[in-house]
């Protein structure tokens, strides 16, 4: 045999070494909990929440599901438990759109057949969005545990990388050194995607923060995307292809849905400068309101209309993300049965909402 040849063979040998070294790494450590829950050094969880939920649907005890986009994000499963006296895992993803929703939601009741959905629901998730296969940053493969999507996780060199600093983190004293370079930092389920103890929520949350929102997105330069991706055909075939669907086929499982209560300059902005745009909304909400409550296991529940949430803009980021105070309060309509819309009158809190809409005036 030939030095190139030997030395081929070695360098091959040598590769096939590591990568099987890093394959048994990350199947005895298992950083995201796919094939059992954390039991060699205690668990560590990443911010990126479409691919950790693959790993929480796998490890966790739960009976309940919270699934939204980034308005639902900062909920923490801790205030879910006891508000709801139910046993959450909270699935939701900034972003998303219905068909990533659904096909996380069809793997938590397919894997662990729970009775309870809590779902923020609004007509945005239903704009056209990639299939799920070609959904790069949706990693299929971990939720299904298929051939691939194992083969992926096991010989990958960045979760060998979590491996080897979750053990370095189990090790006295050197838990500081691992923190350093980590990716998985959250020691605790309960504090995934949410908000500091502590934060200054005031400096995030307060009207000049909703007002310079409102200014900027109906800035002639920057209104037309108002409406980008807006389409009412393709929004009411989505929802019908995702949400009823996804409905129907679990009909032992209770849908608790929810308006989440934006603030009231979200739809003013609209009106003001993008009035086609708002039409859709309407449109599709009404459209939407009418369908799911036609089903025995949903209970909907529309928050937009309720002035004293929606018209103090202290309560915003900007024109749609809320306090966290307001999370608590949603919580507890929720517990309460407040503001749940009535199958008799599917569209009573779409009137009310448009109507303070027509009526509404920037203060000057």
């Amino acid at each position: 045999m030939s030095v190139a040849a030997n030395r081929l063979l070695r360098v091959l040998g040598a590769s096939a070494a590591i990568m099987l070294a890093a394959a048994l790494l990350n199947f005895a450590v298992d950083p995201l909990q796919l094939f059992r829950p954390a039991t060699l050094v205690p668990p560590m969880y990443s911010d990126d929440v479409r691919m950790q939920n693959a790993g929480l649907i796998r490890s966790q005890d739960f009976d309940t599901v919270f699934m939204g986009t980034s308005l639902a994000i900062h909920f923490r499963q801790s205030d879910i438990d006891r508000t709801l006296g139910v046993h959450s895992l909270k699935l939701t993803m900034q972003g998303s759109s219905s068909h990533e929703q659904v096909f996380v939601l069809e793997q938590a009741l397919q894997q662990r057949q729970p009775k309870r959905i809590v779902w923020q629901m609004d007509d945005w998730i239903f704009i056209d969005s990639p299939e799920i296969e070609k959904d790069i940053y949706l990693p299929t493969g971990l939720y299904r545990r298929d051939l691939r999507g194992v083969a992926g996780y096991l010989f990958s060199g960045a979760m060998a990388r979590e491996s080897a600093l979750l053990l370095l983190r189990a090790i006295p004293g050197l838990a500081g050194v691992a923190d350093w370079f980590a990716k998985f930092t959250i020691r605790n389920v309960d504090d995934i995607n949410t908000l500091a103890h502590g934060a200054d929520v005031a400096s995030e949350y307060n009207a000049k923060a909703a007002t310079a929102a409102f200014v900027r997105i109906t800035n002639p330069a920057r209104s037309r995307y108002l409406g980008e991706g807006y389409d009412y055909s393709a929004e009411v075939r989505n929802f019908e292809r995702d949400a009823a669907r996804l409905i129907a086929q679990h009909p032992d499982a209770q849908f608790d849905i929810y308006f989440p209560p934006y603030s009231i300059l979200q739809f003013v902005a609209m009106r003001d400068a993008s009035p086609q745009t708002l039409k859709i909304v309407f449109d599709v909400t009404e459209h939407v309101a009418k369908r799911l409550t036609q089903f025995p296991n949903v209970r909907l529940f529309d928050f937009r209309g309720i002035k004293a949430i929606t018209h103090d803009l202290d309560n915003y980021s900007d024109v749609i993300h809320h306090s966290p105070a307001i999370d608590l309060k949603v919580l507890q309509m929720l517990a309460r049965g407040e503001h749940r819309v009535d199958a008799a009158a599917p569209t009573a809190s779409l009137e009310e909402l448009r109507a303070q809409v027509e009526a509404y005036r920037m203060e000057r």
